[in-house]
């Protein structure tokens, strides 16, 4: 039974990334960037098909040549998602990719040179539709700006995204996204809570280079669920030393846990302590492996014991309270019926895939019954 968020979200405008609306009243999106070498067409392909089966809203591709922008133009038609070209210095390579179909341009317009280079950048992103984000890093502040405040600091990755913002602003360019990263939780929090005041844009949220799987998911879900609360962020990247696939894994784990995007099942299980009367952890392995690819939105608790079992159970839309030799099985809240302990992983997923069938049916119905008014 699925509670829905009361955050009250920072209202920002709403900015359009191919078919994906970023940003005002559009869900809060999950992205992530391809790491294979962008020329194998191949590879990166079936990369970014393994991410949209992942969930993913959108998926960044790094795009650091020439050679690279050719790779990207064969690559658009072969895939349904929008896709955003990761930019730096050459705005060659901007136009190039935009003219082969580029939902949205991550570049700095103040890293690409002059005036005349911006304003074709712009003017191209302008008549073909395309959106840009600014991203700004910590590592990567301008040298005044280190000398300025003598270390990353929240001020200075804002100044430094202001002066981009303003070239934008002179060329009368709005449709654009922001973000802020630094590898430091406070750093990030201070930057993204500054520029929020200061802005309408969306933003994009990050820690940059987290780290490795289970260290860079903590450091994200700290400041990104911060950031969440406050209302704070349109879409974001858990950005980990780890399959970009699992980022995306990650990025919806976060936003159903704060009730803020309610793809997939919910999961509700024990830690397992020694009044368990099964292997939760067994269990719930096997289950994930074998539901993963379910998409509808549902809560499904599996507990151990009958201390705890019944509470969290009831509140699901299917739950299981483990007991020896049989388990109580509960549906829509309401007890159901036993089953053989040791069969729980099929059961659960017969039910789930019973509680789809169902929904569809439902929906169906729905769509027969107002055709017919």
């Amino acid at each position: 039974m699925t509670v829905t968020s009361t955050i009250q979200r920072r209202k920002t405008r709403k900015v359009r990334v191919g078919s994906v609306w970023v940003g005002g009243d559009a869900p809060i999106t999950v992205q992530t960037m391809t790491n294979t070498d962008t020329c194998d067409v191949v590879a990166t392909e079936a990369q970014i098909n393994r991410c949209v089966a992942a969930g993913a809203d959108m998926v960044r591709i790094s795009v650091p040549s020439m050679e690279a922008a050719a790779a990207f133009a064969l690559l658009r038609p072969r895939v349904q998602v929008p896709l955003i070209a990761d930019i730096h210095f050459d705005h060659r390579i901007a136009l190039a990719v935009a003219a082969a179909g580029a939902d949205c341009l991550r570049i700095n317009p103040g890293n690409i040179g002059n005036d005349q280079k911006i304003r074709e950048v712009v003017d191209c992103a302008k008549d073909r539709g395309i959106s840009l984000r600014i991203g700004v890093n910590a590592g990567s502040l301008e040298k005044e700006l280190q000398k300025k405040y003598g270390e990353p600091t929240g001020a200075a990755l804002v100044e430094s995204a202001m002066r981009h913002i303003d070239i934008l602003d002179r060329m009368n360019f709005q449709e654009f996204k922001v973000s802020v990263k630094a590898s430091n939780v406070f750093l990030t929090l201070d930057a993204y809570r500054l520029l929020s005041r200061q802005i309408e844009q969306p933003l994009h949220l990050g820690v940059t280079e987290a780290g490795v799987f289970r260290s860079g998911t903590v450091k994200s879900a700290v400041a990104l669920g911060a950031l969440l609360l406050e209302g704070i962020g349109d879409t974001l990247r858990i950005s980990l030393a780890a399959p970009p696939e699992d980022e995306v894994k990650v990025g919806f784990d976060l936003l159903k846990a704060l009730g803020l995007r309610s793809k997939g099942i919910n999961f509700i299980a024990c830690p397992s302590c020694s009044r368990q009367e099964f292997d939760v952890i067994k269990v719930m392995n096997s289950l994930e492996a074998r539901l993963e690819a379910v998409t509808q939105a549902m809560d499904v608790a599996v507990i151990g014991c009958k201390v705890n079992g019944p509470g969290e159970a009831k509140e699901a839309d299917i739950g299981i309270c483990g007991a020896s030799p049989r388990s109580l099985v509960y549906l829509g809240g309401e007890k159901s019926h036993l089953i053989d302990t040791d069969k729980i992983v099929d059961e659960v997923e017969r039910q789930v895939r019973a509680l789809i069938q169902q929904r569809q049916e439902q929906d169906a119905l729905l769509i027969v019954r107002t055709a017919s008014q």
